[in-house]
């Protein structure tokens, strides 16, 4: 890591892991370090929400207010001291990972994914007999409990996405200095899990992006599932200063895909996104690709930093992986391709 750059190490690993006691002591080893729990706006939206929306939640992370304040106070720390953030903080829910290490991406601040991962009798063991700092009495039993019942969500995940782009360190039998001395020794030599989900700097005004549907030939349409952001998506992006929203998408189609298409793609729908704080929306366009045959099918590619998976769907399944406005985009998109005219939607629906 070189001098000069703000970086963000992220310890992350379930309930009992040690990732406070190791981000405290991470702090006095990495110069220029500073401790950053986003437990602390978690508790800070407790006590500003209403009851009535705490209620509808289990989590605080389930709060999309929580997962933007995070991306937004390590911007601003940064700004304000500059160095190192460690931020001891469990993410267990890949959507959730996503979202917020694809805001700090959008915003050029790379992050260093660290996973402290004991094995689970240890875990257990620490559960039972964790106290809160500062206090001799045990936890509360609730506390505990709930600890608990993440240890099978926390192992799912461990046996998918968690360890694909994180520095996994096996702590059960380290001190905390030295579980903390390995990470800083990995984040000096660079070898500490770098996060490259790829995101584009955040908008400043509303946006035209450029999306591209393709079809097998059993008519079924292809989606993908974004890195940095929740929910799957069709592929395209953001068209460019000067550049025509066709061509946007064919090189959207040819970068993330590697398909070139063989003629310029049809308009579907233009779709006026209305602004929904803090994004900015815009005019949003998708196109008709095409047919693709079952050679170009099974040659599609995926590059890592951006999408993670793309499959063939029906309009049906669509409606299970899509966001509600992006769906009504899509199926408003497939009626116009039915009827061979492009069509105009508001927030995906026909204006009267």
């Amino acid at each position: 890591m070189g001098r000069g750059v703000d970086v963000i190490v992220w310890i992350n690993g379930t309930f009992g892991a040690g990732k406070t006691s190791t981000a405290r002591e991470l702090t006095g080893i990495l110069p220029d370090s500073t401790l950053y729990d986003p437990e602390l706006i978690g508790d800070t939206l407790r006590r500003l929400l209403p009851h009535k929306r705490l209620a509808e939640v289990s989590d605080y992370q389930d709060l999309p207010s929580w997962r933007r304040l995070v991306v937004d106070t390590a911007a601003a720390m940064l700004a304000e001291v500059g160095g190192v953030l460690v931020v001891p903080m469990t993410l267990l829910r890949q959507e959730y990972r996503d979202e917020i290490f694809g805001g700090l991406a959008a915003r050029r601040i790379p992050v260093r994914h660290v996973l402290l991962a004991p094995a689970e009798t240890i875990l257990r063991e620490r559960i039972a007999t964790r106290e809160e700092p500062g206090a001799p009495e045990l936890v509360d039993v609730r506390v505990r409990q709930w600890a608990y019942d993440h240890i099978p969500v926390y192992q799912q995940a461990l046996g998918g996405w968690l360890t694909a782009d994180a520095h996994v360190v096996d702590n059960g039998r380290l001190t905390v200095r030295e579980t903390a001395e390995r990470i800083a020794e990995a984040v000096r030599t660079d070898t500490a899990g770098v996060c490259d989900i790829v995101q584009t700097p955040e908008p400043t005004r509303e946006t035209v992006a450029a999306g591209v549907l393709l079809f097998d030939e059993e008519d079924r349409v292809l989606l993908v599932d974004p890195t940095y952001k929740p929910g799957w998506e069709f592929p395209g992006g953001i068209v460019e200063p000067g550049e025509a929203p066709a061509r946007a998408g064919v090189r959207e189609v040819a970068e993330e895909l590697g398909v070139a298409l063989e003629r310029p793609p049809r308009l579907l729908v233009v779709d006026w996104e209305p602004p929904a704080p803090p994004a900015y929306g815009g005019l949003r366009m998708l196109f008709d690709g095409g047919r693709l045959s079952q050679r170009a099918a099974a040659g599609l590619r995926l590059p890592g930093p951006e999408l993670r998976a793309w499959r063939f769907v029906t309009e049906e399944e669509a409606g299970a992986l899509l966001p509600p406005q992006r769906y009504e985009r899509l199926r408003g998109a497939l009626r116009a391709r039915e009827a061979g005219r492009p069509a105009y939607l508001e927030a995906g629906r026909p204006t009267p």
